[in-house]
């Protein structure tokens, strides 16, 4: 019984209390082809059932945008009808907030869960960058240090730019050359102390997180790490615990840990000799799909396998897709199937596509359209 419920999320293929469906169900497992559009539907690229930036965020946990263009349109890839200035405006709103979770890379948080996501996180982050302060010699006082310097600079509400919190420090007498300053800023943001504010022009500046984002009541570690968990099978399954462990930087101790408080909300497959869990919804059906990636979205930069959507290439392909995350990516129908890039103009944006393979009458229109939103979400002809 207990495999049957585990594999009751595909009941338009298999009834529970049907022996007939059971039986094709068993000679039919599910596969990479299935697993896509299951992604496909869970990330919100297929349906959309959230309304604003700071609601897709939270979907996700975090979403990566080191890339601040690319991390802004990975959200409005996910809103139809959203333009650039909807994400810059949750932004300046506090809804959204950008800084270091996890794995050292700069994502965008919901506010709401800033704070237990950075303390979840913590130790991991701290030991992911212990041999670079060693080798900067950044010991703990001079950590304590210029973490006292930021507070006082940026007490009252105040924003300041990289470079005017370089100075600072140097005045400090804390020396504050780029490899220093930028794991400093790190490591104030990863102990919930900074985080990015307002844009100032196009510099991004900091400022004090409790005094941006005020701290509230604090979750247990076992909550954090059981909503952490709920959120990325949620919005990423299937995935197996390795693909969570790669995109939390958690352990994979914690990720085993994690799903065995939430496995009850979810169900497992497995493919090729993998598990994968996902939330126990079905897909809708949909037409010819196609989307304009960014670098480091989620659809492909959120898993340790990226086998599935990059399926059907060659090497050379594979390799001037920059692995499906190093380079803007066209995916069409869950796939891989080329490379675009961007040329903006003072009023326009020139868009040109690398094709993998020709593309039929569907897809191409899909294409077309999938073009089309990246122009009126940039408002540009």
């Amino acid at each position: 019984m207990g495999r049957i419920k585990t594999d009751s999320i595909r009941g338009n293929r298999f009834h529970p209390f049907d022996p007939y469906s059971y039986l094709l169900f068993i000679l039919n497992p599910m596969t990479h082809s299935d697993l896509i559009q299951y992604r496909l539907h869970n990330q919100q690229l297929t349906q959309t059932t959230l309304a604003t930036p700071g609601e897709t965020v939270a979907w996700f946990g975090a979403v990566q945008g080191q890339e601040y263009a690319a991390g802004k349109w990975a959200l409005g890839n996910r809103l139809p009808g959203s333009t650039d200035a909807d994400i810059e405006q949750a932004i300046a709103d506090r809804t959204l907030i950008r800084t270091w979770p996890m794995r050292g890379t700069l994502h965008f948080v919901a506010a709401a869960d800033i704070h237990w996501i950075l303390e979840l996180n913590q130790p991991r982050s701290q030991n992911l960058y212990a041999s670079h302060f060693r080798q900067l010699e950044l010991s703990e006082t001079v950590i304590a240090k210029s973490k006292a310097v930021f507070e006082k600079a940026l007490l009252g509400g105040k924003h300041l730019t990289r470079s005017e919190l370089k100075t600072i420090l140097e005045q400090a007498g804390i020396p504050a050359h780029e490899n220093r300053l930028g794991f400093l800023l790190v490591r104030a943001s990863c102990d919930r102390l900074i985080c990015h504010g307002v844009r100032r022009g196009k510099e991004f500046t900091f400022t004090l997180l409790d005094e941006w984002i005020p701290a509230p009541k604090p979750l247990l570690r076992d909550e954090a790490l059981a909503e952490w968990t709920r959120r990325y099978f949620t919005s990423h399954g299937p995935a197996t615990l390795a693909d969570f462990s790669w995109w939390s930087g958690l352990t994979l101790t914690d990720a085993k840990a994690g799903m065995e408080m939430v496995k009850g909300g979810f169900v497992s497959e497995v493919i090729e000799g993998q598990t994968y869990w996902m939330p126990a919804s079905l897909p809708t059906t949909s037409a010819t799909t196609a989307y304009l990636l960014p670098v480091y979205d989620e659809y492909l930069v959120a898993y340790k396998d990226r086998s599935a959507p990059l399926g059907g290439l060659n090497p050379e392909q594979i390799a001037a897709s920059g692995n499906g995350i190093f380079s803007p990516v066209i995916v069409i129908d869950g796939r891989v199937a080329g490379t675009w890039r961007r040329t903006l103009k003072k009023n326009a944006v020139l868009l040109e596509t690398t094709l993998f393979h020709s593309l039929s009458a569907a897809q191409n229109q899909a294409l077309l359209d999938a073009q089309d939103r990246y122009r009126r979400f940039l408002g540009l002809a």
